[in-house]
């Protein structure tokens, strides 16, 4: 019985909940449907102008990851900055129950992951919103004010208690740090933003109108840190962008190639869809593979891209896997001309197809979800353009 009586109590200690980690020092959170890495990236590559910080690695941002943080930050640290990922409820309530942010980032309230939530957006927003909760609760929240779910974010039942400082970024709506004067080129986006009075003009060497959103972000968090607009304009200049993020690869012949194959959902496929038309050149091939997650979202999910590429200036569309036909079938039924649009059930036809298709002027968006790995699709066609180019000579 005295044996039992200490399994027990060690069953009982393990369940403990542990002690939050609360820092003397600016703790920033990122979380959002997307660009949450890119926005943590852009922080941290101005921060780290100045003071020493501590960031999350790449992308990870599972709650295992949080605890392994919070036993690597030292007193060496001025600053800390992090990326809380969910895949359901209670996530993000989690991440602050290990360390405490003090200053969160919502970027969006998007379709990744929808399928974990019912196939309901406002799961989704309920759910990252837990930041705004259980973050210090006189900390301060920045949010995108083009989003109409994250503009609702500072009422309740989002706030709880919380009783800090709301701070807002956007491009079409009137925010507290708002894009202008937006240039795109092949290389990067220009745009202008007013700080303390004086517009600033910005340059951000990546691809994506929906980078300056990003860049928004790390402007507005920065800046409330009191960095100056130089230091912050340095630090974008030197970001660089994780690849099979909107990676461009030029070829010979003016093949173009853009490997966004690290995930994908319905917006961001939208949003590499408008890269494409932005700044490919020649023919515009869109290669599209199913999205994962979806739940009770999938068919109308994927047929919202079909749709939205249906009315850009894209000349081709390849599909593959199961769920992606609904793109086709979408696109063909918006007006995209049937003969032009491809769907596969395997990697092999589809790589068969494209070789066809590879030709001077011609540039490629290839675009997945992680775990279908595009990027051998991405492989297949750098290989075969450098393969046309030697068979030329």
């Amino acid at each position: 019985m005295k044996g039992i009586g200490k399994r027990n109590a060690k069953t009982k200690a393990k369940v403990q909940p542990r002690k939050t980690l609360i820092l003397q020092k600016p703790v920033i959170s990122v979380t959002g449907s997307a660009g949450k890495t890119t926005t943590k990236e852009m922080i941290s590559s101005i921060l780290s102008r100045r003071w020493n910080i501590y960031k999350s690695l790449y992308n990870k941002n599972f709650l295992g990851n949080t605890r392994a943080h919070a036993r690597r930050i030292t007193e060496e640290h001025k600053a800390v900055v992090l990326e809380y990922g969910i895949l359901g409820s209670g996530h993000i309530k989690r991440h602050c129950e290990m360390i405490q942010p003090s200053i969160g980032v919502i970027t969006n309230i998007g379709t990744a992951h929808i399928g974990n939530f019912g196939g309901k957006m406002s799961g989704i927003a309920m759910a990252k919103s837990e930041l705004i909760r259980y973050m210090n609760a006189t900390g301060r929240v920045f949010l995108n004010q083009d989003c109409p779910y994250s503009r609702e974010m500072t009422k309740q039942p989002y706030v709880g208690a919380f009783v800090g400082t709301f701070t807002t970024v956007g491009i079409e709506q009137e925010a507290d740090y708002r894009a202008t004067n937006i240039q795109i080129d092949d290389q990067g986006i220009r745009f202008s933003c007013l700080l303390d009075g004086t517009l600033e003009d910005f340059y951000l060497p990546t691809l994506g109108e929906h980078n300056i959103y990003n860049a928004l972000f790390a402007i507005a968090v920065t800046h409330s840190l009191g960095f100056s607009a130089q230091t912050i304009r340095e630090g974008l200049l030197t970001f660089r962008p994780q690849r099979k993020r909107l990676t461009h690869y030029r070829f010979a012949n003016n093949v173009q190639i853009f490997d966004d194959t690290y995930s994908s959902n319905p917006d961001a496929a939208k949003a590499a869809i408008d890269v494409l038309c932005q700044v490919g050149s020649g023919k515009k091939v869109a290669v599209l593979a199913t999205m994962l997650e979806m739940g009770n979202y999938d068919v109308k999910g994927h047929e919202d891209v079909g749709q939205y590429l249906s009315q850009k200036n894209v000349d081709y569309l390849y599909t593959l896997g199961t769920s992606a036909r609904h793109i086709a079938r979408a696109a063909i039924r918006s007006g995209f001309p049937a003969n032009r649009v491809v769907h596969c059930q395997t990697k092999e036809r589809l790589h068969r197809l494209l070789s066809k298709r590879i030709g001077p002027d011609t540039t490629f968006l290839v675009k997945g979800s992680h775990r279908l790995k595009m990027g051998e699709t991405v492989l297949f066609l750098s290989k075969e353009t450098a393969k046309v180019r030697q068979h030329k000579k």
